[in-house]
């Protein structure tokens, strides 16, 4: 946290631990749901989670066969579980598995790059300048327009595409989202929404017709720009040879997305009649709009890959069908993702990335809340879909394609429990020092990401808590320089409007290192939170009125 700039103050923290205060006793479980929750033991949940982040699955990669190997144990425990499968084959028969296609590539820098034209006078530059892949190879010149943050938001009165035509032209943005320090601010006060993604301004300017996006950091920034603060992580961001990139072929974002560094972006904005700062600040001082056709410049982009090979992964899902006949059709998803960053052979042996709280922890959540359900003897009146997705690390891959496929209709998903990292005490870190202020005392607390979009979800959390006794956290929900809001796998189905919250129990030195093992983990804090889960996903399965959806939270 920056003392008073870069992070939240404590006083906005909302806590809740009514049942952990002394003198207070907790709410006792409903009996009705007591069998399920006595269900999720510690000794299960450590079992579970060494063998997941051992040696011999090598790290979980994604399309290698760590991976599938976690993909096929889960199946088999929401079998023994009693599930029933939650896809169907191409066949049309039940499958635990809805198959994930993927492409694997790798780019080239020595080759990538580009090229600025303003009338005759032309620059280029590659990495570490222009920094960024597509799934294929791309060749193409055209005008540079700058739509300033990117952001078409109807629900907050503000359009940077308003009378501005980028159809056949690559369009260059700034990083996040207007007046992101002001607490007041309609774009949810200090935090993120879901205007703040580059992947939500790709599709917005794709829908424009633009044919590429370059994306320069906010000139103005009071933080590290998104690069700055993957590259002060090191562990897998610093791999030789760096982690391939992977991508759904069929994807709805169809054009490419590059990140420029200052001085790049500063050139491109040579023809803009202000400064970088200057256009940000006009932006941020009343919410308008400085977009702008920029004279006599274009861009050129190429992009090719050393290699380029399909494969499939699985999103593993089991359904537990509501009691309820009138209900059933509707749905609360608990998901997690299995797949972590893989090894490396060198030297002195392999270097494994063992992933237990990344996401381990959140996968045998999954697994153990499936188990904990069906021992109940009553059943909720929604359906319950227990999802585990595929290639969360390369980009939320296996839950953006569930988002664009679903197996059951949004429409009428009630609500989404996301685990990942549940399993750790938040330590200081590279990932946030100086970024966020870390209580004194986190063996007993557990942070809720996206409590804006739905205050109801929040509230039904948070009296759940009173059977368990957690110190809730909401902290992440009121920043803006670590995008922790869309960096799993809840953020697609909150694209969609589904009401979701993302279970997390905060960063720590070992975040992407190898030395992220199961032996590091608080496994009875971890066994609160899956309990947690089991009372908050019971309560959206049964409760009359589901959570409402808030498309535009805006700030206080």
């Amino acid at each position: 946290m920056r003392k008073a700039v870069w992070g939240v103050a404590l006083g906005m923290v909302a806590l809740s631990g009514a049942a952990h205060a002394e003198g207070v006793k907790p709410t006792p479980v409903p009996t009705l749901q007591k069998p399920g929750f006595d269900q999720i033991r510690e000794a299960d949940l450590r079992a579970d989670l060494t063998f997941l982040a051992s040696d011999a699955l090598l790290g979980r990669m994604s399309l290698q066969p760590g991976d599938d190997a976690a993909v096929q144990w889960i199946a088999a425990e929401f079998a023994k579980a009693g599930l029933q499968p939650g896809a169907t084959d191409a066949k049309g028969a039940p499958s635990w598995y809805q198959i994930v296609p993927l492409v694997e590539y790798r780019p080239n820098p020595a080759a990538n790059g580009l090229t600025l034209r303003i009338g005759a006078a032309e620059q280029s530059w590659k990495a570490p300048d222009v920094l960024g892949g597509y799934r294929d190879d791309v060749d193409l010149t055209a005008p540079l327009v700058f739509a300033g943050y990117g952001i078409t938001a109807p629900g907050v009165g503000y359009d940077d595409y308003k009378g501005l035509d980028v159809r056949g032209k690559v369009v260059l943005v700034f990083e996040h989202e207007p007046q992101e320090n002001d607490p007041a601010s309609r774009f949810n006060g200090t935090g993120n929404t879901r205007h703040a993604t580059n992947r939500v301004k790709a599709l917005n300017a794709q829908a424009h017709g633009a044919l590429a996006v370059l994306v320069v950091a906010e000139p103005n920034r009071k933080h590290p720009s998104n690069l700055e603060r993957v590259n002060r992580i090191g562990g897998s961001a610093r791999r030789v040879p760096p982690l391939p990139g992977q991508a759904l072929p069929d994807d709805e974002l169809r054009i490419p997305v590059l990140t420029v560094s200052d001085a790049v972006g500063a050139a491109l904005l040579a023809k803009a009649g202000m400064t970088p700062q200057a256009l940000q600040s006009a932006i941020d001082t009343g919410l308008a709009p400085q977009s702008r056709a920029l004279a006599e410049t274009s861009v050129a982009l190429h992009l090719e890959n050393t290699s380029r090979t399909r494969g499939v992964s699985a999103n593993v899902v089991g359904l537990l069908p509501g009691s309820d006949p009138a209900l059933a059709p509707e749905t609360v998803i608990i998901s997690a993702h299995h797949d972590h960053d893989g090894s490396t052979t060198g030297n002195g042996g392999p270097e494994i990335w063992h992933g237990a709280d990344d996401n381990g922890s959140g996968t045998v959540g999954v697994v153990a809340l499936a188990r904990a359900f069906m021992a109940n003897p009553v059943k909720p009146k929604r359906s319950i879909l227990f999802t585990v997705f595929a290639a969360e690390e390369r980009g939320l891959l296996g839950s953006y394609y569930m988002a664009m496929h679903p197996l059951r209709p949004l429409a009428t998903t009630r609500a989404m429990i996301n685990f990942d990292m549940i399993g750790r005490n938040e330590e200081a870190s590279d990932q946030t020092t100086g970024l966020i202020e870390i209580p004194k005392d986190t063996t007993n607390r557990l942070n809720l990401i996206g409590a804006t979009y739905s205050p109801d979800f929040n509230r039904t959390v948070q009296a759940a808590n009173r059977s368990v006794g957690l110190d809730l956290d909401d902290r992440f929900d009121h920043e803006n320089a670590l995008n922790v809001f869309f960096r799993s796998d809840q953020f697609p189905f909150v694209l969609k409007d589904v009401p979701a919250m993302w279970f997390n129990t905060g960063f720590h030195p070992d975040y992407h290192h190898t030395t992220d093992t199961a032996d590091r983990i608080n496994y009875p804090k971890m066994t609160k939170i899956v309990k947690l889960a089991y009372l908050s996903a019971w309560r959206f399965a049964s409760e009359a009125a589901p959570p409402a959806f808030v498309p535009d939270p805006a700030g206080h």
